[in-house]
């Protein structure tokens, strides 16, 4: 599935869309280069559980956990991961429960130790605006996917 992203307002939109499509669930690997769009998207999906507030990317402290609605949102930015076993050491086995949504920025850095992703967004420049490839990995990213692209009911 492709999407084009005109502008900020449709990326923040956008991820608020794939926010309920996850239903508070899953993993979520956000691809793209530095200034992509990652940290924007998931400001979108957070925008979805009702958090309103700034979103800035964890790159020092890997993780920042949202508690939101009832359920858990874990944000990780592994640009500055050494080594993947430092997920470890943080904690973060106990993260990836069926009940939490997690969003990971540079998941090749954790590659070998992360779960399979449910779903992959890979973002990329286009113009003044961006676009979003989603792969799904997992019968539950199909089903996200199938979410996103049935029409809307008014």
């Amino acid at each position: 599935m492709m999407i084009c992203l005109p502008d900020e307002a449709a990326h923040v939109a956008f991820g608020d869309s794939l926010g309920r499509a996850l239903a508070g669930r899953g993993v979520v690997h956000l691809e793209g280069e530095l200034g992509a769009g990652k940290t924007t998207l998931a400001r979108g999906i957070l925008h979805a559980y009702g958090h309103r507030g700034a979103v800035k990317s964890p790159t020092y402290t890997l993780v920042e956990p949202y508690r939101l609605a009832g359920l858990q949102v874990n944000h990780f930015d592994l640009y500055r991961l050494g080594d993947p076993e430092e997920l470890e050491f943080i904690g973060a086995r106990d993260l990836f429960g069926d009940d939490s949504l997690n969003l990971i920025e540079w998941p090749s850095r954790g590659a070998g130790w992360l779960p399979i992703p449910d779903l992959v967004v890979s973002l990329s420049v286009s113009g003044t605006g961006r676009q979003a490839h989603l792969k799904a990995e997992t019968a539950y990213g199909e089903a996200v996917i199938d979410r996103l692209s049935a029409p809307s009911v008014d």
